[in-house]
């Protein structure tokens, strides 16, 4: 590419994109799609949530052990996080001779991704990456957002950058979900009654919900898109998190309300924090502080968590081969008769 002013020129294609920013490169498409993310609103990351790394835990350690295993990461792969978001997995995966990439169509990076990892804001759906630049990708909580017509192009995308026989984990749920999952629909109503009497607050989470389209009806039709756009599912393992949901439904965010009130006294705001006002954002941002120093301590808190997340591993043990919504899966990039020989010709 060559530099225009304040605009990246593709000098193949001609294709014009923005210029560089702190720690990362801006090669998103100059038309924009229709449909955009909750992830770029800057309400989403007003309590400073995403902007420090700290240890995998809870159901982001289960998402990260599950990647590990599924994807088996090894010295001399290119891999690339299809929605990074913070680049918090990209920093836990980091290792010798291991390529990664990160992309988002936000630039709300941790400190430590932009510091330590290779990072690009751009579309998942139209990717400025050459075919088959990638041997292994993986893509978290991301499918779930997505209208049909642009899970196609994303699916697509990763297609086309991945080489033949590829390997892209995920991890999303389709909308058929099993009968076990009434225990997880008790344990978000007793956190709705909770959060009623003021013991948590979920309004981050309806928030952080609001945009998701769910457009994958069941497992079969996972199959039906994962055909459509070059892949096969490899594998699968299900994931209803009933003891997990507990754990971050009800336990963590009454934690996190506790935090927040003893910051707002700390700070002399009087009477309950409202979720709009500048004070309860101040509140939220100084608890989060407090927990990720907590958390970095490795003291008793940081045990205790530990310990949380190994419990919450029973519900893999115990259901992952119950057929439910939530799933990790490993989808292979199925070589296209023609193209890929053609580009494996000596």
């Amino acid at each position: 590419m060559r530099a225009e002013s304040d605009e990246l020129v593709c000098a193949g294609c001609g294709r014009r994109t923005r210029a560089a920013g702190r720690g990362y490169l801006d090669l998103r498409p100059v038309e924009t799609f229709a449909q955009s993310t909750k992830y770029l609103d800057d309400e989403m990351h007003a309590d400073g949530r995403h902007a420090h790394v700290t240890p995998p835990l809870l159901t982001a350690a289960i998402r990260n052990d599950m990647l590990r295993s599924f994807l088996r990461i090894r010295a001399g792969d290119r891999v690339i996080d299809l929605g990074c978001g913070s680049g918090r997995v990209l920093v836990w995966n980091l290792a010798p001779e291991v390529h990664l990439l990160g992309v988002d169509v936000s630039t709300h990076f941790a400190e430590e991704a932009l510091q330590r990892c290779d990072l690009l804001v751009g579309d998942l759906r139209q990717l400025p990456l050459e075919d088959g630049a990638f041997t292994k990708a993986y893509s978290l909580d991301v499918l779930e957002h997505l209208s049909r017509e642009d899970l196609l192009r994303m699916l697509g995308e990763a297609s086309r950058i991945l080489s033949p026989g590829g390997a892209f984990f995920v991890y999303s749920h389709v909308r058929k979900n099993s009968r076990i999952a009434i225990g997880l629909r008790a344990i978000n109503f007793l956190a709705r009654c909770l959060e009623r009497i003021g013991l948590l607050d979920l309004s981050y989470e309806r928030f952080r919900k609001s945009d998701h389209r769910n457009e994958l009806a069941d497992i079969d039709d996972l199959h039906r898109v994962a055909g459509q756009s070059g892949f096969r599912v490899a594998r699968i393992r299900y994931y209803t998190p009933l003891v997990g949901g507990f754990a971050e439904n009800i336990l963590k965010k009454m934690a996190e309300r506790l935090m927040e009130r003893r910051a707002a006294r700390r700070r002399g705001n009087s009477g309950e924090p409202s979720a709009a006002s500048q004070g309860a954002v101040a509140a939220r941002r100084s608890a989060r502080v407090d927990a990720q120093r907590l958390i970095g301590n490795r003291g008793a808190v940081y045990a205790g968590l530990v310990a949380l997340t190994w419990l919450m591993k029973l519900d893999l043990l115990l259901f992952g081969r119950i057929k439910s919504g939530p799933f990790f899966a490993l989808l292979e990039r199925m070589p296209v008769e023609g193209v890929d020989a053609a580009a494996t010709r000596p």
